[in-house]
This record gives structure tokens, C-alpha cells and sequence, in this order.
């Protein structure tokens, strides 16, 4: 009877277990179908700032440094931003929820504020905003890229609680760095994200390409499962 017990108790566990595992595995391909979309950012760029003005004067502008990269822990999957000598922010965390089907940055200020910004990724743009807890003032962060993939630009506003249009505060564009290097003449695929593949990696003897320094630990950690799956998409 024990047994009879036991083994009904484990299979009904074991029904329990596989829904929840299967749930989880489409948030986490559905999280990373979405971000991949935005492969394009992947890399690091080296921008020039201004103001938001027709003629903005030669000690307006500044230079910063945009690096973006994918990173991965457990099923958790998220771009991350790091930016060197930016006038408002120093670094982010970008992920896709999926139950609400919108993109998420956390970012840090240069006061290390965490600020959280959501929005959606429509016709090759990126939009996030948030409200302000005090100034009740919404923040508006625009991204994308142009120059078939060979520009990365980025647009920061405000709205006022007492207004209905946005102020525009500055712009950042950049160059990727490396892009002269042939990148737009033979597309190699990253084996982890999809994107343009640049470092390479082996396994058993075969080479394959990653985007960043988060894939390359991705594909470290596990090589044998992106290699499965990249072989089978190509099949």
C-alpha cells in the first residue's frame, strides 16, 4: 500500500512539475525571441553627445562610450548596457516580459538612482518612459540604430506634469566600433543570441561565432546544448 502510495504521489508531482517547466521554457524563449530583435545594439560604440538644439556650440557636445551585451544567468536573459562618461546614466539592464509584453530597462544614474523604464519596440524603434515618483514629470528614452546596423542613436526627453508634449533634452549617436572590419560583407550568426557573430569559439573541434563577451560565457558554460540548437535551426 506504502508503495501504491508513493509511486501515485510521484507521479501526480510529476505532473505538477512538467507544466511549470514547460511554462517557464516558453517566458524564456519568448524573452529571448524578443530581445533578439534588438541584436543590432550588440557590440560597442563610440558616441558624441549634444543638446537638443539646431546649433549646438562646440563646448556642448561630449564623447561617451555605449557598450552593449548579452547576459544570461540560469533562465534569466537580458541585454546589458554600460556607458563611459554619459551625461545622465552610467549603466542598464534590458529584458522583455513576457506576461506583459513589454520591454523593461533598469538603469542607474550617475547618483546611482535605480530608475525603471518600460515601453515597446515598434518599426525599429525603442521606447521607454517612466514617471518620476516626485517631480510627477515622465521620462522619455528613445533608441535604435541606422546605417544598416552601423550607427547606434539614442534620444532623451521630459514631459512636464502640466504639459502634453515632450521636451527634448539630447541625443547621442555612435559609431560601432570594429564595423570596418568587414562585418556588412559575410554574415556569420552568433551561436547563443542569432546576432552578427565576431569572436570565435570551438567544440570538439568544429568553430563557431558569438556577438559578445556574455555569449562566449554562455556558450562556455554549456557549449554542447547551443551547439544542438544551432545546428538544428540551420537544419
Amino acid at each position: 500500500m506504502n508503495r501504491l502510495f508513493t509511486f501515485g504521489a510521484s507521479a501526480a508531482l510529476m505532473f505538477v512539475i512538467l507544466p511549470v517547466r514547460a511554462a517557464d521554457s516558453e517566458a524564456q524563449e519568448a524573452r529571448m525571441e524578443a530581445l533578439r530583435e534588438l541584436n543590432d545594439f550588440i557590440g560597442e560604440w563610440k558616441g558624441t553627445g549634444e543638446p537638443d538644439k539646431a546649433r549646438p556650440a562646440a563646448g556642448d557636445l561630449w564623447s561617451e562610450t555605449i557598450t552593449w551585451a548579452w547576459r544570461f544567468k540560469g533562465d534569466d536573459a537580458r541585454l546589458n548596457l554600460q556607458i563611459k562618461n554619459g551625461k545622465l546614466y552610467k549603466s542598464g539592464d534590458l529584458r522583455f516580459l513576457p506576461d506583459k509584453k513589454v520591454f523593461q530597462l533598469e538603469m542607474l544614474d550617475k547618483k546611482d538612482n535605480k530608475l525603471v523604464f518600460q515601453g515597446e519596440l515598434k518599426d525599429g524603434f525603442l521606447t521607454l518612459v517612466r514617471e518620476d515618483p516626485k517631480s510627477k514629470e515622465t521620462q522619455r528614452v528613445v533608441m535604435n540604430t541606422a546605417g544598416d546596423g552601423g550607427r547606434f542613436i539614442y534620444n532623451v526627453a521630459h514631459k512636464p506634469a502640466n504639459r502634453t508634449t515632450y521636451l527634448k533634452d539630447f541625443k547621442v549617436a555612435g559609431n560601432k566600433e570594429g564595423e570596418s572590419l568587414g562585418a556588412k560583407e559575410k554574415k556569420i550568426e552568433c551561436v547563443v543570441s542569432g546576432g552578427l557573430g565576431a569572436i570565435p569559439v570551438s567544440f570538439k573541434g568544429e568553430t563557431f561565432y558569438v556577438c559578445c563577451s556574455g555569449c562566449k560565457d554562455a556558450f562556455n558554460e554549456d557549449p554542447e546544448k547551443y551547439v544542438k540548437k544551432f545546428k538544428a535551426k540551420k537544419k
